[in-house]
């Protein structure tokens, strides 16, 4: 659930923090306020699109920052978190985005830096914005059989299925390799072996090149290092060196300090600076004794790099890669070496166990496809059903459980079985079925969702849902339907809805407002919760265009107490 959001010089917002509780919460206001602007910070920060327009004119970048709540239900998120090294603090993630005016963007999940595409992976499992903007997972028949399988109840058994299969695919490529020539396969072998022995016999350890490197450099500069360090050395201590004539100034000004005490600090400052001075003429002088010019060392380093070098050539992606990339060959190069011995002796056995899963991959796909056909029929009518209630009585809604191509199941097989699932639609009398993504509108889209939510809310994990563009072409008693929807669906979900109707707006338990302000020749945009009168006036405007009339308060004031009743029956 998405607790709070924080936008700071985001299009027209200036600087807006708000707190979302659960429930039903609608955003109202005038058309041009800047309602979609507040969608679009959100899906910004859910790693939406977002270019240098949505930078505030006059500022130098734009944030975005927001707290999700992590459901218990919802472990696809908290997996993901776990592979990569994310820790949720009391089932909670700050996430905080950023636009500079230099186009460069940045992104965190819990102070950790992640890419756009991380943040909309990882936000995908607990936000679906659906309308004109982004997110919206409709638009993709990939996400089509992830609704279908979630309805008909099949998710661990696809699950389990993706693995099996996945490992016949694995034993097949072995195989395929094994079956490859003779000729090839020793080739191949030989290969490997030679990069193992090769590797091994340098006896390398990560880092040693730029250890060689630093050496080299020192042993082949040898004469200008020592005489660099010794005219230091003299500097420092030979004859009326510095030291012993910081040594008399710090004695004269101590002597000085006893008389002014002004410069007892001036005094403590280069008593300091003679005891680094001292220090550092000590060091320099051990190490000045430390340096031995040895050729044949020099030689040996010399010798050693260009043995690295050969071998970054031959295992490494360039010369300039670390050495810890070619120890990683030599380890992933043994790996395979031992697979492929082994395998070579257990082809035939291999063979079996290859036979052994394509049966068991058939015989559980023939039984996904089973359910996924027998519940297409029910979730296609359900769907509909909710859809007549949404002002779309004449669309036919149908889940398309089709065959991959191919010409016998083993090829039509793939990681979730052998079905392509696509939702079509007709929305017109008389009008073909086509495929959903095909719909223009993006309130006919919003609705489908909206039907599809409520068929799937007792078994959906996506918590918070965001509807942009819900009400477009409808009103009256399909309006009214929409927010009974909406309001139902809230009792499993977190519903935030852009609407111009005031039938949605009085069905939600939280309203926001937002409102276009013109001020010293800037605009900008306020946001902010209303209740009470602020809210029955607001109410009053979305019913007539008029909220100071007292018939038009009197119809909000009734609507919204109706509606009150209501939700107090659902247990809100």
């Amino acid at each position: 659930m998405l607790e709070d959001l924080a936008i700071k010089n985001f299009a027209l917002i200036d600087e807006v923090s708000l707190d979302f509780s659960d429930g039903f919460t609608v955003f109202s206001g005038e058309t041009g306020a800047g309602k979609s602007i507040l969608i679009g910070a959100m899906t910004f920060l859910l790693g939406g699109k977002g270019g240098l327009e949505v930078i505030r004119a006059g500022s130098h970048e734009a944030s975005v920052s927001g707290t999700i709540r992590i459901a218990n239900e919802c472990k696809a998120a908290y997996e993901w978190l776990d592979e990569h090294g994310i820790e949720p603090e009391n089932e909670r993630v700050l996430l905080r985005r950023v636009i500079k005016d230099t186009g460069k963007t940045s992104a965190w999940i819990q102070g950790t830096p992640v890419t756009k595409n991380d943040l909309a992976d990882f936000t995908s499992f607990l936000v679906d914005i659906h309308g004109q903007h982004e997110h919206q997972s409709l638009m993709y028949p990939a996400s089509h059989r992830v609704f279908l399988d979630s309805y008909a109840g099949l998710n661990e058994q696809v699950a389990a299925f993706s693995e099996l299969y996945s490992q016949l695919v694995e034993k097949r490529n072995l195989l395929k390799e094994i079956n490859t020539s003779g000729a090839e396969w020793e080739q191949k072998m030989d290969m490997l072996q030679f990069a193992v022995e090769e590797i091994t016999q340098a006896a390398l350890h990560p880092g040693e090149d730029e250890e060689l490197d630093a050496e080299e450099k020192r042993l082949a500069q040898y004469e200008k290092l020592f005489s660099d360090v010794d005219e230091v050395d003299s500097i420092l201590s030979g004859g009326e060196n510095i030291v012993s004539v910081l040594k008399k100034a710090r004695s004269t000004v101590s002597h000085a300090a006893g008389i002014d005490s002004s410069l007892e600090k001036l005094s403590e400052r280069l008593e300091n600076a003679f005891y680094e001075l001292s220090d550092i003429s000590e060091e320099l002088k051990s190490y000045k004794n430390s340096l031995v010019f040895d050729p044949v060392r020099l030689d040996e380093v010399q010798e050693r790099s260009a043995l690295i070098f050969r071998l970054k050539k031959k295992y490494a992606a360039s010369q300039a890669s670390p050495v810890a990339d070619v120890i990683k060959y030599c380890e992933d190069a043994q790996n395979e070496l031992d697979k492929m011995q082994s395998s070579r002796i257990d082809s035939g056995t291999l063979s079996e166990e290859i036979k052994v899963l394509e049966r068991s991959v058939l015989a559980e796909a023939s039984k996904i496809s089973a359910a996924r056909n027998e519940k297409a029929l029910k979730f296609s009518a359900d769907v509909m059903a909710v859809l007549s209630n949404l002002g779309m009585s004449n669309t036919v809604f149908k889940v398309n459980v089709a065959k991959k191509p191919g010409d016998t199941d083993v090829q039509r097989c793939g990681p979730y079985g052998f079905d392509d699932i696509e939702f079509l639609i007709s929305a017109n009398p008389g009008s073909p079925l086509k495929p959903l993504a095909k719909i223009a509108s993006g309130g006919e889209l919003s609705r489908v969702m909206l039907a599809l939510k409520t068929v799937l809310s007792a078994s959906d994990t996506t918590e918070t849902l965001v509807f942009d563009e819900i009400d477009t072409g409808i009103g009256g008693e399909i309006a009214v339907a929409v927010g009974h929807h909406l309001r139902n669906l809230s009792q499993n979900h977190q519903i935030l809805c852009i609407t111009h109707l005031a039938s949605i707006a009085v069905c939600a338990d939280n309203q926001i407002k937002i409102e276009k302000i013109v001020s010293d020749g800037n605009t900008s945009t306020n946001v902010h919760y209303i209740e009470g009168n602020e809210r029955v006036s607001e109410i009053a405007r979305m019913l007539s265009g008029d909220a100071v009339s007292e018939a038009s308060l009197l119809h909000a004031s009734s609507l919204l107490e109706e509606n009150q009743r209501l939700r107090k029956s659902l247990g809100n």
